[in-house]
């Protein structure tokens, strides 16, 4: 059964831990499907693991309708959430404009990075609850740039998430994600919060966590502290492509298993045709 917003909303109060996790293709959305993530973010996260892009700013509302598109084609019961692309949200006009794309092609809520500056458009996307809109503070990519910092470790930026927090709240964010702010400072802000907060690298005391698919697969080209290598992917991925390239350099594969045959009857005829035309060529 489709996970919903107010599903979410009774596992924090339930005190159920939401699962979240990043999901850029159709493969990926139907394990994940299986597996019971409920929420699947179609991440900006895409430019820098998939597209090759050096910054998630590089993204555009393209790439994220494409791989949108293609996870909802895999999903049947989690919550897909996309993420709002940089300069795709400078004005009221723009962000109704492409959070409606993204609702046609298959998400179920939208996610936008910022504080303060958000907060009308915010207000504008909610009006009546057409889109439901989950917030992004603390450590925010599109914004503060590849090199990622812990945010609020002193007192007056702590002050101001937690004010952030509440305003985005209050402007009718059913959903914070809390990026790069510490445990203790997270546990608080989803205290003060009548909604959900998912934590990434927040520590464990928010509603739910999310990590990037690729960082757990073991696909990523470093570890991040806020994170834990759950498979070896990389390695299984090179050793598979390894051995296939040494046994086609070798001609041990194709096999006979991997072959299909011609009836007897049926390539006579072909056969019989190959030499007439060898033979009028001769001519």
């Amino acid at each position: 059964m489709k996970i919903t917003v107010t599903d979410l909303h009774k596992k924090r109060l339930d005190n159920q831990t939401i699962v979240m996790l990043t999901s850029y293709d159709y493969p990926t959305a139907i394990i994940e499907d299986l597996c019971g993530i409920d929420i699947q973010l179609v991440g900006d996260s895409v430019g820098t693991n998939v597209l090759g892009y050096s910054d998630v700013s590089e993204v555009t509302i393209d790439d994220m309708r494409h791989h949108l598109r293609a996870v909802s084609r895999g999903v049947k019961n989690s919550f897909i959430l996309c993420d709002m692309p940089y300069k795709s949200f400078q004005s009221t006009e723009d962000a109704l404009s492409t959070a409606r794309q993204f609702m046609e092609d298959g998400a179920d809520g939208i996610k936008i990075e910022g504080e303060g500056n958000v907060l009308e458009i915010i207000r504008h996307l909610t009006k009546g609850g057409t889109i439901p809109v989950c917030g992004h503070i603390g450590y925010k990519p599109q914004f503060d740039g590849p090199r990622a910092r812990v945010q609020g470790k002193d007192s007056e930026r702590a002050i101001k998430l937690c004010e952030a927090a509440l305003a985005l709240e209050n402007a009718g964010a059913f959903m914070i994600v809390l990026e790069l702010i510490p445990e203790k400072l997270a546990r608080e802000i989803t205290n003060l919060l009548q909604i959900p907060t998912i934590g990434i690298g927040a520590g464990r005391y928010c509603s739910g966590q999310v990590q990037v698919v690729n960082d757990i697969l073991g696909l990523s080209n470093r570890t991040f502290r806020h994170a834990k290598e759950y498979a070896s992917a990389r390695g299984l991925y090179e050793q598979a492509v390894s051995s296939y390239a040494r046994e086609v350099r070798n001609k041990a594969f194709p096999t006979q298993n991997n072959i299909a045959h011609i009836p007897d009857s049926s390539f006579s005829a072909v056969d019989t045709w190959l030499k007439n035309r060898s033979t009028f060529h001769d001519l």
